[in-house]
């Protein structure tokens, strides 16, 4: 029996250890996610230490001869593995990374989030699904794969990068890549922190978002005043602040940045068609996204909005006494965080130029305010092009793993380093992920679906088979 460009793996062979070693898998995502590896944070510095060790450990008992720890200066470690004794065979760089987002254990109903939880299928805890769940998919995989091949080492040759920074932007990944140039070289480059639509309808990722973060502060009066002494007269930031983030946006939902469309790549009717595709209904949307509406730029559908248009949101305003009763002053300063999602063919230091100027013309000069665009933490949109001979052998390997007849086409709404690893390699992205939207990334009661993890584990073994048995180039674009 043949699959796509060579034989097909033994599915059911695939599956059965995936299913025989599921607890294995789910004890190793419990014991990383006891480690509190929260990015940014100086008091957790020695968890992201301990958690590229952990990491380290378990690579070198899977087998990889070169387990190493790419330490960083004021940062967090990297872990990087190599594995390469498939002459001839394409080489592969797996992305992903081990840092997870800040959690308050009181804002966590389901379980503390460093203390995981099994329960109705999912295992709860910090990490599980974003992306310590993805990155040992990877390692139980690669074993799933030995074992079925009676291989010593992988049919391809495997080398992974897991960083320690990503929830912080990947601020020294581009340095690291840079020292690193041997160890990055590639055909191919996977990047595992991504989502999946739904459980029940696998689809392959075939790009991602950029990003561009700004912090604006206002300053109105000098300190705190009392408001029965000033209103109505003194400078408010909070009033210049809010009629800013109120134009953000035209009647449309269209940005109103000036030019911000300029560079947007109108996709294509093929690709506009796979979405339609897709299952989708707004209840179910809203149910699994805890949204209470759907709003954005008018003439696109959700889905379309979410993966092939730009955004932008206001993720944080703050002024005035955010704790405790009110003083009754008009506050001296306001501050708002801003995110801007991009998409091909918009470039960072274009919006960013964009964005100062649409914050100018708009402030008037009774308020003054500070502006911070850091462009080199922004992150440029990426989408695998069509003819990368891998995104079929993914889908044939999504269809093993998830036992579907159909698989697919989607792209995802964040944003990841994955320009940049194409960059500095020179080869082509493809994207396999285990979350969902309903998983929580970023939130209180983060989760993972122990069935995906059985079947990421089932779809990466196909893959490493189904690339090694592809004719020669097919890692390439």
């Amino acid at each position: 029996m043949t699959g796509v460009d060579g034989p097909s793996p033994d599915v059911e062979g695939l599956h059965a250890y995936a299913a025989e070693h599921l607890d294995d898998l789910v004890q190793h995502v419990v014991g990383w996610v006891r480690l509190r590896s929260v990015a940014g944070m100086p008091e957790h510095q020695a968890d992201l230490q301990r958690s590229a060790n952990w990491l380290a450990g378990v690579l070198r008992d899977t087998g990889f001869p070169r387990v190493e720890l790419w330490e960083v200066e004021d940062g967090a470690p990297a872990v990087y593995a190599e594995w390469c004794e498939a002459p001839g065979a394409p080489t592969v760089l797996v992305y992903s990374h081990h840092d997870v987002r800040a959690a308050k254990d009181d804002s966590w109903g389901q379980a503390p989030p460093f203390e995981p939880a099994l329960r109705d299928g999912r295992l709860w805890g910090r990490g599980t699904s974003d992306a310590k769940g993805q990155v040992l998919c990877h390692v139980w995989g690669l074993r799933a794969h030995l074992a079925a091949t009676g291989r010593t080492a992988p049919a391809v040759n495997l080398k992974l990068l897991v960083e320690g920074e990503e929830e912080q932007g990947s601020p020294h990944l581009a340095a690291l890549l840079h020292e690193h140039p041997e160890a990055t070289r590639a055909d191919l480059v996977m990047l595992s922190d991504t989502l999946l639509w739904r459980a029940d309808a696998p689809a392959v990722c075939v790009g991602l978002r950029g990003l561009v973060t700004a912090d604006l502060e206002v300053v109105g009066p000098g300190r705190d005043v009392h408001s029965g002494a000033v209103s109505g007269v003194a400078p408010n930031p909070v009033h210049a602040v809010a009629r800013l983030v109120a134009d953000l946006h035209d009647e449309d939902g269209r940005v109103t940045l000036p030019g911000f469309y300029d560079d947007v790549v109108v996709p294509s009717d093929a690709e506009r068609a796979a979405l339609a595709a897709l299952p989708w209904s707004e209840e179910d949307w809203l149910q699994r996204s805890e949204t209470n509406s759907i709003g954005g730029e008018a003439g696109w559908t959700p889905l379309e909005r979410l993966w092939l248009r730009p955004a932008a949101e206001v993720l944080v305003m703050t002024a005035g006494d955010v704790q405790g009763p009110a003083r009754g002053a008009v506050p001296s300063v306001a501050t708002a965080s801003l995110s801007i999602r991009t998409v091909p063919d918009q470039r960072v230091e274009r919006v960013a130029e964009q964005l100062r100027t649409w914050v100018a013309d708009r402030l008037g000069d009774g308020v003054e305010y500070e502006l911070s665009v850091p462009e080199e933490s922004g992150q440029e949109p990426y989408r695998t092009p069509d003819d990368v001979p891998a995104l079929a052998l993914l889908r044939a390997a999504m269809a093993d793993g998830f036992r579907a007849d159909e698989v697919g086409t989607m792209r995802n709404a964040g944003g990841s380093p994955a320009s940049l690893l194409h960059d500095t390699t020179g080869a082509p992205v493809v994207f396999f992920g285990t979350g969902l939207p309903e998983d929580h990334w970023h939130d209180s009661d983060e989760s993972v679906r122990l069935d995906l993890l059985h079947a990421g584990t089932v779809t990466l073994a196909s893959f490493w088979q189904r690339l090694a048995a592809a004719p020669a180039g097919a890692a390439d674009a």
